[in-house]
């Protein structure tokens, strides 16, 4: 078989892994050809694509980002753009294409399959808010990467006697924030799915500082907004699948914090640093199951579904279903877990 592969979205570790596994099994197992498109859908689009190869890949396991490259382009947004894909694929003789993404590249592969185009798909968000699987790879990374920054704030907090706002990625869910909120202790956690008060985080900062306790470290997620009328927020530009351009909610809430109790407050935005680098040891074996179990589903003729992991083993379901809805913050984790610390 010819078979095509793609990364779309944001870069995340753990890319290359997949990609990887999935050149190994195809090439050493099943004979087959893999073509990469490069930039994501784009290189779709456009025609645009190299040979992917086991010498190409190799080497590739520990490494962050894509050896493809990525973009955010979206077919849908593009008048004709799912009929221009096909009809790429057709002419580059590709018998089935592997679509490694989130919610959005997923989306589109999933049209793709509608329209008869041969689609498995690889679960791919560092925000971990796919539905249809309970971890995607990137997300332990991502963690690991805030909570040791959470871990040496800790320690400039204390000296200087200030609060440190750290702001991690999140678009829609906290998974983020909440993980390494909890792991790296932190005095309060705002995420998307639960409308902050600035003034009730105010109130259990002075709360903890009349203790004595001079240092706070408040972890909010990019995605983070206040309830109606509590605080201004500035809004952003929207990329092509119509996501607002995020970042700064962790200023805002710095300076509104200062504002209103005349503590010292410092704001660290982790941003980009939380995408690139070495993958943990955790999300190379994800994802390198993820590349192996994908090349097997295309094997198998299971088009138009997608790779999962669910309760330890790797299953698939359908690509409509994982992008159907968000998987947002169990409740039970934030109400009963990490708010049983908060201003503590």
């Amino acid at each position: 078989m010819r078979v095509g592969m793609l990364t779309g979205g944001g870069d995340c570790p753990g890319l290359n892994a997949v990609m990887r596994a999935i050149v190994r099994k195809a090439e050493r197992d099943f004979g087959d050809e893999v073509v990469g498109f490069l930039d994501g859908w784009r290189g779709v689009l456009e025609g645009r694509a190299v040979e992917a190869t086991v010498e190409r890949f190799r080497g590739s396991l520990p490494r962050g980002g894509t050896l493809l490259g990525t973009s955010r382009t979206n077919p849908l947004k593009i008048d004709g753009g799912p009929d221009r894909c096909r009809d790429q694929l057709r002419a580059l003789g590709i018998d089935a294409l592997i679509a490694i993404g989130g919610e959005d590249t997923l989306g589109v592969a999933a049209t793709l399959s509608e329209m008869g185009v041969s689609v498995v798909g690889v679960p791919k968000t560092i925000d971990n808010d796919l539905g249809g699987t309970e971890l995607t790879f990137g997300f332990d990374t991502a963690v690991a990467i805030a909570t040791e920054a959470i871990d040496r704030l800790h320690t400039t907090a204390e000296s200087h006697d200030r609060v440190m706002v750290v702001e991690v990625m999140g678009r829609h869910a906290g998974h983020i924030a909440t993980w390494a909120g909890i792991a790296g202790g932190a005095t309060m956690i705002l995420i998307p799915e639960e409308p902050f008060d600035i003034d009730r985080v105010c109130e259990a900062l002075r709360r903890r500082h009349a203790k004595g306790r001079y240092a706070s470290i408040v972890v909010v997620a990019e995605g983070a907004v206040p309830k109606e009328g509590t605080m201004q927020v500035l809004s952003g530009e929207r990329d092509e699948f119509g996501h607002v351009r995020l970042g700064g909610i962790g200023n805002s809430v710095a300076e509104e914090i200062e504002a209103r109790t005349g503590f010292e407050t410092r704001v660290t935005i982790l941003g980009h640093v939380q995408r690139g680098g070495t993958p943990t040891a955790f999300d190379r074996v994800l994802a390198t199951r993820f590349g192996v179990a994908a090349i097997d589903a295309v094997h198998d003729g299971a088009f138009g579904q997608m790779v999962a992991l669910r309760c330890g083993e790797i299953v698939r379901v359908p690509i409509s279903e994982a992008v159907r809805e968000l998987k947002l913050v169990d409740p039970d984790l934030y109400h009963g877990v990490a708010e049983v610390f908060f201003a503590g």
